[in-house]
């Protein structure tokens, strides 16, 4: 089976935040989950790195603005590695090879695209072209610190509204799966009034920065029109063997702001190329903090090395996987993720890991025998992978940390040992191996160092205890001094 996973490309004015941090484990979670059943997966993210808000970002700093854009880039691609991210492909939309196949796109998209004169509003915080209903009437006022541009312009237009009643039936009879459904109902509202027209590039006089439409000097390509073409350029849109072996993609990720771009101008221009859409599309909510959406004024925005420095990859990922909901926003806070991390991780999953490993080693001399996993029905973990649902997923896993931890409480080892059963206390012991090795396999995709650690300590029989402990208490509720 061919698995084809994007993210979206994140934006390159600002150093990467825990939201996006967020948004880049589910993807990785679905890609190694596809990986581990036998699937042969390309899983794509990157950097979008055009437009008026680079532009002007990398003038405050007095640079250039593709090198502005390398160095912010840097800091994304970084972040993969960082909190172990098992893309194959990083796209970025400064690449020759996008831009050129950018180009065949806007060609191949034919009599889809007209030219017309543009009279509105932009917003260039979101770089997005603003109706008059859509607007805020405060940032229409010029003394607004984040005012729109009024503009007046003659731009390219894409027919976004000829492919309307498309989309929504696509929607409709589920080839293009909508996850949740609040925001499946929420497009198929933003439908049923029905889809307009959209400018689809800026003059070049005004903003040089981007990519030139082709057969016009004079233009260039809008943003968000141009980066949501990664999705196909990466591939190697139109000929390469990838685009023919991987297209349509099984999910895309993306965040609840960016829902219209993706269900519905994305799904609009891959109709108007006669190509078919993504088989689902995945939105995920935000993430607050105390209670307060991240900003730079509150200075509450937090760096996902913030986290990592002070416990480590897997329990970031675990906490943003399982305590942030896929389907609703959710709070981040200190004393939560260190509850988790005490409580769940170190107290559950490192305790029965450290007293199994301990117990075979005192009572069997550290010699298991020929530990076999444990057969527990994973159908609902796999149910809850297929909705995006990965707070429900490692929830059904923590079922079985608790209640191998209850096994062990009930049958009590230790005593079994000192009634002399040897036979009963092998049985035991090598069942609690198993269920670990069992627990393991489940959290590769969520927790893939921490699996690799159990696997060793257990997997061959002969017991390789951690030095130490998996999950080391912390015990000061604090954010770790930058």
């Amino acid at each position: 089976m061919k698995y084809y996973i994007t993210t979206s490309i994140a934006y390159v004015n600002a150093a990467p935040h825990i939201g996006y941090a967020m948004e880049l484990l589910e993807a990785d979670v679905l890609a190694r989950a596809a990986r581990q059943r036998g699937d042969e997966v390309i899983f794509c993210t990157g950097t979008d790195e055009h437009g008026t808000k680079v532009a002007e970002k990398a003038a405050e700093a007095g640079k250039d603005p593709k090198k502005f854009a390398d160095e912010v880039s840097v800091a994304f691609s970084n972040l993969l590695q960082e909190i172990n991210i098992s893309n194959d492909r990083f796209v970025r939309t400064t690449d020759p090879d996008h831009e050129k196949r950018a180009q065949l796109i806007w060609k191949a998209l034919g009599d889809s695209i007209y030219k017309a004169k543009y009279v509105g509003w932009y917003d260039v915080r979101q770089e997005e072209f603003v109706t008059e209903s859509q607007a805020d009437p405060a940032r229409m006022q010029p003394d607004h610190p984040q005012a729109y541009q009024r503009l007046e312009e003659e731009n390219y237009f894409f027919r976004l509204s000829k492919f309307n009643d498309q989309i929504r039936e696509k929607i409709m009879n589920g080839s293009f799966r909508i996850v949740p459904e609040t925001r499946r109902n929420e497009i198929l509202g933003v439908l049923k009034e029905g889809l307009e027209d959209i400018s689809i590039s800026r003059p070049k006089a005004k903003l040089s920065w981007g990519v030139p439409v082709p057969g016009d000097k004079d233009q260039v390509m809008y943003v968000w029109f141009e980066a949501l073409m990664n999705y196909l350029t990466v591939l190697g849109y139109p000929d390469g063997e990838d685009y023919k072996k991987f297209w349509p993609a099984n999910v895309q990720v993306i965040g609840k702001d960016i829902l219209r771009f993706h269900a519905a101008i994305w799904p609009a221009m891959l109709l108007a190329l006669e190509v078919p859409l993504p088989k689902q599309l995945y939105v995920h909510s935000f993430i607050t903090v105390n209670g307060e959406k991240m900003s730079k004024s509150l200075g509450n925005v937090t760096a996902p090395q913030d986290v990592i420095g002070k416990y480590g990859v897997d329990p970031f990922r675990y906490f943003f996987l399982r305590h942030i909901p896929s389907y609703n926003d959710g709070d981040f806070s200190w004393e939560a993720f260190e509850n988790a991390y005490n409580n769940e991780l170190a107290n559950e999953l490192g305790n029965a890991v450290q007293r199994t490993a301990a117990m075979i080693v005192k009572y069997q001399g550290g010699i298991a025998g020929n530990v076999v996993r444990a057969e527990h029905d994973s159908a609902p973990i796999a149910r809850a992978l297929d909705e995006c649902r990965f707070d429900r997923a490692l929830d059904l896993i923590w079922d079985q940390v608790r209640g191998l931890n209850q096994y062990i409480d009930e049958e009590k080892p230790w005593e079994i040992a000192k009634q002399g059963d040897e036979d009963h206390l092998k049985d035991v012991l090598l069942y609690q191996a198993g269920c670990l090795l069992e627990i393991a396999d489940l959290l590769v995709p969520f927790m893939p160092d921490t699996a690799a650690k159990i696997k060793a300590v257990f997997e061959t029989g002969v017991i390789k205890p951690i030095a130490g402990t998996l999950f080391p208490k912390q015990e000061i509720a604090a954010k770790p001094e930058a």
